[in-house]
């Protein structure tokens, strides 16, 4: 599958009028060569592709990276590869601009001496957008993951506990459960505190007659989930019904009407215009869904700023909320994949608004 990969990026070159990319970041890396190890760089050509290492990682690459030329290199990484590209003839080298610091470019740039630096933006962030079937069933099995945590810590919740004890034990669930982390820094907020958006746990202890909203995703084989429900913990008010039932219509809408072929504007637009008919447009700051993968925030997004398309295989968030400042906030988030025909949903908790206790 890796090579499948490098060859689409031979594409992506040439439309760029690039003769060679060098990778150094984690998630580019592993994604086009399948080494899942900390340090490395990956170089593709027309022509050939090449992995080095340093001599800790040297025995793990053999085994992971599969039709690349594996070498391991010495102190200064970057003179090898000038010397490989000098052999092979190739006077410019791509590199991600968006993963390289201005020293480093810098440093670089003296090293390979005549063979020229030139920036190129989200080449193989491009190929990751479009999830393999592969991808697909990591992914489903991370949302699988977040599912049950949800269901295991909803016999956790009680008041008087605190939110980073809740966030504690469902990373410890997830962990024991096959994930090597969670995907982000857990959020637990409840009371006022889940008016923050991204309110992660804090010492607080939870009330009674509140909000408790928890956004949290399983880091699994590589892939993130992200999965956010809002509970009440005692008697919900008629203000938290209100809130939590504009939140759950716009997210109902979203999931029955995006399809491929809509920009991330226009599926954004499916709840915000829902959300704003009630008078919370104010209190909806955020776009409605980010791109999941490798990384849990990637393209493409759905938000007022997105001309993206969507398009078959691509994985996204859809999370409206209201955040009312001194009272609380709701979210709704399920994970998506876009299909031909419209989509298709990778988290199944329940989103009848839950009470506790």
């Amino acid at each position: 599958m890796t090579m499948e990969r490098v060859e689409r990026l031979r594409k992506l070159l040439e439309e760029n009028g690039l003769e060679a990319l060098l990778i150094a970041s984690p998630y580019n890396r592993r994604y086009i060569s399948g080494f899942t190890g900390t340090a490395g760089y990956v170089v593709v050509t027309s022509a050939e592709s090449y992995f080095l290492t340093d001599f800790r990682y040297r025995e793990q690459a053999s085994k992971q990276v599969q039709g690349f030329q594996v070498m391991e290199h010495g102190t200064s990484p970057i003179d090898e590869i000038r010397e490989l590209l000098l052999k092979a003839g190739i006077g410019t080298l791509g590199f991600e601009q968006e993963h390289v610091s201005y020293g480093e470019y810098l440093q670089w740039g003296k090293t390979l001496g005549s063979i020229e630096l030139k920036p190129a933006a989200g080449l193989v962030e491009k190929l990751r957008m479009i999830k393999e079937e592969s991808e697909l069933q990591v992914m489903q099995e991370a949302a699988d993951l977040a599912d049950r945590t949800f269901k295991h810590i909803l016999g956790v919740i009680s008041t008087g506990i605190k939110e980073s004890d809740i966030a504690l034990e469902m990373e410890v669930f997830m962990r024991s459960h096959g994930a090597t982390s969670s995907s982000f820094d857990t959020i637990v907020a409840s009371g006022e505190r889940s008016a923050l958006p991204h309110g992660v746990a804090s010492d607080r202890a939870i009330g009674t007659d509140e909000f408790v909203k928890l956004d949290f995703g399983a880091y699994y084989n590589g892939y993130c989930s992200d999965l956010t429900r809002t509970v009440v913990i005692g008697k919900p008010s008629a203000k938290h019904k209100e809130i939590y039932d504009i939140v759950l219509e716009a997210q109902l809408h979203a999931l029955a009407n995006i399809r491929p072929g809509m920009t991330g504007l226009e599926a954004d637009a499916l709840c915000r215009d829902i959300i704003t008919k009630y008078g919370y447009g104010d209190n909806f700051g955020h776009g409605t869904g980010h791109g999941l993968g490798m990384e849990i925030h990637e393209a493409p997004r759905l938000s007022r700023l997105s001309d993206t398309i969507l398009t078959p295989g691509m994985t996204v968030t859809v999370e409206p909320g209201i955040y009312v400042p001194g009272f609380g906030g709701v979210r709704i988030e399920d994970d998506i994949v876009i299909t031909e025909s419209g989509i298709k949903i990778l988290t199944s908790s329940p989103k009848e608004l839950i009470c506790l206790g």
